[in-house]
């Protein structure tokens, strides 16, 4: 939600009330979005195995940090998809290339949680 025009910074309220527009919104990707869960299910064993593997805390944010980009992309898509489906239900050759471009950011996240993981765990293992 847009702020009022106001010089002063957020309070307690509104931190509160974004924390809560935030919830709402991971629970309902959760709810309606299966690829949304599907990334939420690896994340169980996939999290505490990235603080597990890094031998640093840099590794650790690094390997996490690449499982919840595409958590964050997964999140931008679905709601790419909710608004070219509100805005254009029909077929429409732009809102088809907006999913599509959505679903690839997606995809690309996931390749650079391949790159991070093998960058940094592949030669400890081989």
């Amino acid at each position: 939600m847009a702020d009022e025009v106001s010089v002063f910074p957020r309070g307690p309220g509104k931190i509160w009330r974004a924390f809560v527009w935030s919830m709402k919104g991971l629970r309902t990707a959760f709810q309606i979005e299966s690829s949304f869960r599907l990334e939420c299910y690896l994340m169980i064993p996939l999290a505490p195995l990235a603080i597990l593997a890094g031998q640093t805390p840099v590794e650790r944010v690094l390997l996490l940090g690449s499982l919840l980009l595409v958590l964050s992309a997964e999140l931008l898509n679905s709601a790419i998809e909710q608004v070219v489906d509100k805005i254009s239900p029909e077929f429409a050759v732009f809102a088809g290339r907006a999913k599509d471009m959505g679903s690839a950011a997606v995809f690309v996240t996931m390749l650079n949680v391949i790159a991070v993981w093998g960058c940094l765990l592949a030669p400890r293992w081989i």
